[in-house]
């Protein structure tokens, strides 16, 4: 070989050691969610939905308690209806000139001597 050609050969090596290596590429990974981690969102979720079912379970009893307060209402609506119904009744029944009827019916007489007044 000639000079030249070792020169050149020579040349062509130099460039290959100076030449810079490529690093590998390093491909970045996301890490692994931690055991820290995941108790956390364990605990939030068990709260989430703990809060969830005492949230749908209160609802339930305010709307069970309304419809025993609409129950009850509807009663005392009656009661008070049939209340003063009765009442109208009685005011009716209990009149002077019916009273009288009913104690000549039975046979009483009114004996003017013997009616005693009371005072307040």
């Amino acid at each position: 070989m000639s000079n030249l050609a070792m020169k050149l050969e020579q040349q062509r090596q130099e460039q290959i050691q100076h030449m810079p290596k490529q690093e590998p590429i390093i491909i970045k990974r996301r890490a692994s969610i931690t055991p820290g981690e995941k108790f956390l969102i364990l605990v939030f979720v068990s709260l989430f939905v703990i809060g969830a079912i005492a949230i749908v379970t209160n609802s339930y009893s305010v709307y069970q308690s309304n419809i025993e307060i609409q129950e009850i209402e509807a009663q005392i609506e009656k009661q008070t209806k049939l209340n003063s119904d009765l009442h109208v009744q009685v005011e009716e029944l209990s009149t002077y000139d019916r009273i009288w009827e009913k104690a000549k019916e039975l046979g009483l007489t009114l004996d003017q001597n013997n009616v005693k007044s009371v005072q307040n």
